[in-house]
């Protein structure tokens, strides 16, 4: 029975295992199978695998693999890559098979791999794509990488308002083999104006003798190309279409920004927030140059050593109370680690919340009033339990009277009380301030609020420590 137990979770575990398919497709291109043969096999594997295995080929084994597979296998493939590696990838490929490659993506994909050619060979692919195709690339390259048209793709049904229900039918026949973002169909007027869409289950059940008037959702969300993606990214996020339509200036239909499109935006978005917030310039990868990552980093990180050493400067200042005092000095980094916390974590909420660009003044205020309050209730509870355990432990393991133990406990609460409510209300008022000046809020970095915060913690516990414990308390 124990033996039978034990096959079982061999098998378990042998079918919880991910198949080797990078294995698989390796052996393949380095077989001696005939192209035909080879390329009816690579059939079978997702792109994203095989976009995988590309990786750890060579030049002369990826030079083979192009060669092999069809323009519509390629483009399943490069759709998952990066547009850099994308464009290295296409770099090694003979220039008419790259350019029915280009053909076979995605407008948008298209357009992001071709900015990654040297301009000879991106002029040269261009001009051996199709009127249309080069149309689409180039209208979406027009727009700025921070609007929200170089997002878009021009794969989508288009129909006319004046038509029948038999006519759309076919009209979406007709289209759908250029197009297959299909589930939603597209609606414009005798002027090419966005008019509205219409769901895909709605026309195939409708009858024939339906107007199609009665179909069309006139209401449907739309963004305008010359939007930044910043801007109307919350309100895209609000819908779960497949798909929003993209308008130029006089509300023509350019085209739509897929659910998929959407993602990757919101994960750049994320991804460069995040950057700034660890007080980057940019994201870098893991294949980044030395002096790229050098370029990204250096400027926040001179400008913190000022403010570093303003901070330094300012502990020098009350260099004779250290004297005095020597003991509260071991408890600095305590104030300065709690007062940096806090203040990072109002800086999230309120980068968070500031992502919405309907806020009020009123709710502005309530946001600042509310992160004070968190503040203020955390500094209370932690300074009351810093109080009680600084002060035995003064008491019990530094062997000092009771009194001028939790005399230097006490500052060191209230301190740390006064810290945390000081430091979440520069948490949230600097990225405001930010804000109100049309800078990214995410500028705001949790180093730039920690070293902020590290210079109020600072002043806050030598200055309290000053007035409390020697000229009040008399504690030396």
């Amino acid at each position: 029975m124990e033996n039978r137990d034990i096959e079982i979770d061999e098998m378990t575990a042998e079918t919880a295992a991910k198949p080797d398919y990078s294995s698989e497709i390796l052996a393949l291109i380095r077989g001696g199978s005939s192209p035909k043969a080879m390329q009816y096999k690579l059939e079978d594997y997702h792109g994203n695998d095989i976009a995988e295995a590309i990786g750890l080929l060579s030049a002369q084994e990826r030079k083979k693999l192009f060669r092999i597979c069809t323009a519509s296998m390629l483009a399943q493939v490069f759709e998952y890559f990066e547009p850099d590696e994308a464009g290295r990838y296409i770099s090694e490929m003979d220039l008419h098979k790259a350019a029915d490659l280009i053909s076979e993506l995605e407008t948008d994909t298209a357009a992001d791999i071709i900015h990654e050619l040297d301009r000879e060979k991106r002029e040269t692919i261009i001009g051996l794509l199709d009127d249309e195709m080069r149309r689409d690339i180039r209208l979406i390259a027009s727009f700025d990488e921070d609007e929200i048209g170089s997002r878009m793709t021009t794969n989508c049904i288009i129909i006319r308002e004046n038509l029948t229900v038999k006519q759309a039918m076919n009209e979406l026949v007709r289209q759908a083999e250029d197009n297959d973002n299909i589930s939603t169909l597209f609606v414009t007027d005798e002027h090419e104006e966005f008019y509205g869409a219409i769901d895909l289950k709605e026309l195939i059940t409708a009858r024939s003798t339906v107007p199609l008037e009665n179909l069309i959702a006139t209401s449907f969300p739309y963004v305008y190309a010359n939007e930044e993606i910043d801007d109307c990214i919350e309100r895209l996020k609000d819908y779960s279409e497949d798909s929003i339509p993209v308008l130029d200036s006089q509300n023509r239909l350019l085209g739509v920004i897929t659910a998929q499109s959407l993602i990757e935006v919101v994960d750049d978005e994320m991804g460069e927030d995040y950057a700034r917030l660890a007080g980057l310039t940019a994201e870098e990868d893991l294949n980044e140059p030395l002096g790229h990552s050098l370029v990204k980093r250096l400027p926040w990180l001179m400008a913190l050593l000022g403010l570093g050493l303003v901070v330094s400067g300012v502990v020098g200042s009350f260099e004779k109370i250290i004297a005095q005092l020597t003991l509260i000095q071991a408890f600095q980094s305590l104030i300065l680690d709690m007062a940096g916390n806090v203040g990072t974590q109002s800086l999230a909420v309120t980068i968070r919340v500031l992502t919405d660009e309907n806020l009020t003044a009123g709710q502005k205020f309530r946001l600042v009033c509310k992160e004070m309050r968190v503040g203020l209730c955390s500094g209370l509870i932690l300074g009351t339990l810093s109080f009680g355990i600084v002060g035995l432990y003064i008491m019990l393991i530094k062997h000092r009277s009771t009194g001028f133990s939790f005399a230097v406990s006490g500052c060191i609460g209230f301190s740390l009380m006064t810290a945390m409510l000081v430091s979440s209300a520069v948490g949230t008022l600097v990225p405001l301030f930010f804000k109100k000046i049309k800078v990214d809020p995410a500028v705001a970095s949790g180093p730039l609020i920690t070293t902020i915060n590290d210079l109020v913690a600072v002043v806050t516990y030598y200055g309290l420590s000053w007035l409390l414990l020697i000229n009040i308390m008399k504690a030396v």
